[in-house]
């Protein structure tokens, strides 16, 4: 699918964002892992939460869904079956990692695999791991997808500094540890998205300047009843949309407002964005908000490393933000980017430069060299089949003065298939 994106001179309304993706996928695994149902509200439509349910369908999990209700069945830590088929997790990361860890743990024989884009992306880091908890673990090159997981003797628990703050790769070994009889311990140095040990009560102690997260057989599974909040990445681009705009307005409702989530509003905020925070509250173990983006003046920053596992998801549209600020921005620390969906450094890089922007990219960030007057000029945008990409290049060049194509623009479906419908109402 081709989209045109026409020059807009304003975004103006209210906008309902998608549900998070992180807790939808989380909310299913996690209830399936219960002995108990769950009642899961708002659970995302996007292509990679459905993918988590038709896996633990798969795995013999009774999940009964209408519209975008789910009520799940769970079957505790013993009750997966083996799958007849492959567990096919599309394009979802998130999807393929976690769940290795639960069928690792569990002991089951199972096959992970993936699309095109997720069976190029290096599972070593969590194959490694898990491995040394004693689990039956091959894959392609030793790397990649498909993964084989066979029974095994027991996890053994263990002791495991995170050598990379990475949500996905803590899940998956604190999943596996919850199959050991004793506990197994996660360091975490540098924070990375806390979903997991909210969502699951997992036990957290300081630690230095981090954190050990600790997971065992003894940890009771909490049912998983509560409303998704509204996806937090799926915000960032209106937060940005709207403060690059003259004469903007955006409200958007139940917002997730995790703090290990919001690097990009206090990135937003030390630009000179005007975010304002209203009904400010939890729900469930999650805290969220509403929120009202107004047109802004917006001046460069440094985003230093230790705020990108914060803000990882968010860095493609932040950098789209830098273009239309004052002065001179630097990103560093930032070569988690080139292992997503796409390199998304040298895929951003792509998109800024196809419209005049100033920047300089570097192996692990880039230099941006902001202009609060820019007029990007309009072009033919390869998405890269990365619904990020193709999100940020429709931003960015609903700023110019004449129509811009995204190619393969359906990928938006990934995270927010309403993505386009979305923009269209708002633009003025």
């Amino acid at each position: 699918m081709v989209e045109t994106v026409q020059p807009t001179l304003a975004l103006n309304g209210t906008i309902t964002l998608p549900p998070d993706k992180s807790i939808s996928h989380r909310s299913v695994l996690f209830a399936s892992l219960a002995d108990e149902t769950s009642t899961i509200r708002n659970y995302s439509t996007a292509a990679d939460p459905e993918s988590t349910i038709q896996c633990m369908r798969q795995l013999g999990v009774r999940i009964d869904k209408e519209g975008q209700n789910l009520v799940v069945h769970g079957v505790g830590r013993n009750g997966f079956s083996a799958p007849d088929e492959p567990l096919d997790c599309g394009n979802s990361g998130t999807t393929m990692r976690l769940l290795s860890g639960i069928v690792a743990g569990a002991g089951i024989k199972a096959t992970l695999v993936g699309d095109d884009s997720l069976s190029a992306r290096t599972m070593k880091r969590i194959i490694d791991p898990l491995r040394e908890m004693g689990a039956s673990v091959e894959a392609a090159d030793d790397e990649y997808a498909p993964i084989k997981i066979s029974p095994h003797d027991g996890i053994h628990p263990m002791r495991y500094p995170l050598p990379i703050a990475s949500a996905q790769l803590k899940s998956c070994v604190l999943l596996a540890g919850l199959f050991g009889t004793t506990a197994t311990q996660v360091i975490e140095q540098v924070p990375s998205r806390d979903h997991t040990e909210r969502l699951l009560g997992l036990n957290s102690e300081p630690y230095g300047q981090g954190k050990i997260i600790s997971s065992s057989i003894s940890d009771k599974i909490p049912t998983q009843s509560y409303t998704v909040p509204g996806d937090f990445s799926a915000a960032a681009f209106w937060m940005v949309g709207a403060a690059i705009h003259d004469d903007s307005s955006l409200k958007l409702e139940n917002v997730g407002m995790n703090p290990s989530r919001t690097a990009a509003l206090h990135l937003l905020n030390e630009m000179g964005a005007s975010i304002k925070l209203s009904n400010e509250r939890m729900q469930g173990p999650e805290p969220v908000a509403d929120m009202v983006i107004d047109s802004s003046m917006l001046k460069g920053i440094n985003v230093e490393p230790a705020l990108i596992p914060n803000c990882i998801d968010e860095l493609p549209i932040l950098m789209v933000a830098l273009c239309f600020a004052e002065g001179r921005s630097t990103i560093t620390g930032a070569e988690e980017l080139r292992h997503k969906e796409t390199d998304r450094l040298s895929a951003m890089y792509d998109i800024l430069t196809a419209t005049g922007a100033d920047v300089d990219l570097r192996p692990d960030g880039m230099i941006i060299n902001g202009n609060p007057d820019f007029i990007p000029e309009s072009a033919e945008f390869e998405s890269h089949h990365d619904h990020r990409m193709a999100m940020a290049a429709a931003i960015l060049s609903s700023r110019s003065d004449k129509p811009s194509t995204i190619l393969d623009a359906e990928c938006t479906s990934i995270s927010y298939p309403q993505f386009w419908t979305h923009l269209q109402d708002v633009s003025k």
